[in-house]
């Protein structure tokens, strides 16, 4: 068995090459009967995770919280809330996942706390608590918050006074989120001591929420634009400071930890200076890309600004089409599982680290959430965080039928079980891409080249050492045809071909090197 560690070339550390396995645990897999995925439920799926082929999993918060904004709102960062487990159970999962060779990222969060974390209870338990620094606190007129800043999950201010102390806390968030002063060294060397707790324990990697928010800008003024939220707005030069005291805590262990950073900026060129001179992030999400349109144009635009922005300061880029706060992209896209399938060989070949979400392989789209089932503060992300069908049974390999929240369309044959079953499946063609990847060193690390393509057609050819791999993706609704130069191998066509036919959203993977390769259809 290979260990995680020995996937590390001297050339590409394993966050290069790896794909990455967004779970929410709440909606993984429930083992206790509570309608509510744990810890447990995920090791029951590792071998489904193995045999998909996979190198990492990607923890949504686990840590111990009141769950307003489900595990976003942590009350203590250095254990796990009861509804998943407990430590002794994580210590297995960290442990079972590394015997398959797939590595555990836990999610941080480091801007903000719940406000029945410790930290923040004694914050406010007085003016002259030894921790009143700890938060943002202001004082003034109880009737006038102390600027125009608004809360991103909460309609109104990012205020909420205090009675107690006659003060005003800042949250980014909800009120039940108070935001952490990282200007304080004394929670600044708090929060790094909560991540070498997780990698004493053999923790890979941390996603880290809304990073680029821990430094604020200086006097806190009036966002210039009037009333609202600041969050993609807050981009601070302090906040580089920070993200290297998190650099050096990681650079301590020898398990090569990773971190990707949730900078939420919308502009690849400001995201790009998150990874300093490879002191700061290792990753950090483009997500430009997650709110785009299927359409050719724009991602032809997209790539070629991301390549202009991370390129020239040797920055690995991510991609990412779905996740736990957007709509699933086979609905954004339309339903098509035609479009789902071709989207599949998008994110699996571009030069970068894919990230997967969970059911994604299954072609999953939302469910539907009645209102008075709705959990979500801001009421439309249930949908994306619906439980995974596991097989076709009433309850779908859950211990009831009525879980947190109800499950996707088409359970009864959009399944793990169902579709593992078929070859010809969405979920057969993830597993191909992934061999694939795993197999291709132009995949894994190689360059990339976009290429000129008729209009609806995205094409790119990856290479390295001589090696080269050619992607094709029809976006539209008509057939295109591509000119190649050279031989290449092309699974819809086992002969050498001199120009490949593609069918209205289809992706076409080809080497000239004898790869296996396939179509998406």
């Amino acid at each position: 068995m290979t260990s995680p560690t020995e996937r590390s070339t001297p050339d590409a550390p394993w966050w290069k090459t790896a794909t990455v396995y967004q779970i929410y645990p709440r909606s993984f897999c429930d083992t206790t009967g509570n309608g509510v995925g744990d810890l447990a439920g995920i090791m029951a799926h590792l071998d489904h995770l193995e045999w998909l082929g996979v190198d990492a999993i990607w923890l949504s918060p686990v840590f111990t919280s009141p769950m307003v904004d489900h595990g976003y709102d942590v009350a203590d960062y250095c254990d796990i809330d009861p509804i998943f487990g407990d430590l002794e159970q994580f210590d297995r999962l960290v442990a079972e996942a590394h015997r398959r060779s797939i590595r555990v990222v836990l999610d941080w969060v480091p801007n903000h706390t719940s406000d029945q974390h410790p930290w923040f209870v004694e914050s406010r338990s007085s003016v002259d608590s030894p921790s009143r620094d700890w938060y943002v606190w202001r004082e003034g007129d109880p009737n006038t918050p102390p600027n125009n800043w608004e809360a991103a999950l909460s309609q109104g201010p990012a205020w909420t006074w205090d009675e107690a102390t006659a003060s005003w806390y800042l949250h980014l968030f909800t009120p039940n989120q108070p935001d952490l002063d990282w200007s304080n060294g004394a929670v600044r060397d708090a929060m790094l001591d909560t991540l070498r707790f997780w990698l004493d324990r053999g923790v890979d990697g941390f996603r880290m929420d809304v990073v680029h928010l821990i430094a604020k800008p200086d006097g806190l003024p009036d966002r210039p634009g009037g009333p609202g939220p600041v969050i993609i707005d807050i981009d601070e030069p302090a906040v580089h400071d920070h993200l290297r005291a998190i650099r050096s805590v990681l650079e301590e262990y020898p398990q090569e930890p990773m971190s990707v950073g949730e900078v939420y900026l919308l502009d690849p060129n400001r995201v790009a200076t998150y990874y300093g001179d490879q002191d700061e992030l290792h990753l950090s999400f483009n997500f430009i890309a997650l709110h785009g349109p299927w359409d050719a144009e724009h991602w032809n635009r997209e790539i070629r600004a991301a390549q202009d922005a991370f390129d020239p300061v040797d920055a690995w880029p991510t991609w990412v089409l779905s996740n736990h706060d957007q709509t699933r992209h086979r609905q954004r896209y339309g339903g098509s599982e035609r479009i789902a399938r071709a989207a599949a060989v998008l994110l699996l070949t571009l030069r970068g680290t894919p990230f997967l979400y969970a059911g994604e392989e299954l072609g999953l789209v939302d469910a539907d959430v009645p209102r008075d089932q709705q959990q979500d503060p801001q009421g439309r992300r249930d949908g994306c965080r619906a439980p995974i069908p596991w097989d076709g049974t009433s309850t779908h390999g859950w211990q009831r039928s009525d879980n947190w929240l109800p499950f996707p369309p088409e359970s009864t044959v959009r399944n793990a079980a169902s579709l593992r079953d078929d070859p010809t499946s969405i979920l057969h063609l993830y597993r191909r891409l992934l061999q694939l990847r795993r197999a291709s060193r132009p995949l894994r690390v190689g360059g990339m080249e976009l290429l000129d393509a008729p209009a609806g057609v995205v094409a790119w050819e990856r290479s390295v050492n001589g090696e080269r791999v050619l992607v094709i993706v029809n976006m539209s609704d008509d057939p295109a045809s591509f000119d190649v130069v050279g031989e290449w191998n092309v699974a819809i066509d086992s002969s050498p071909a001199a120009d490949v036919a593609t069918r209205p959203y289809d992706g076409i993977v080809a080497a000239q090197s004898g790869v296996v390769v396939m179509p998406a259809i």
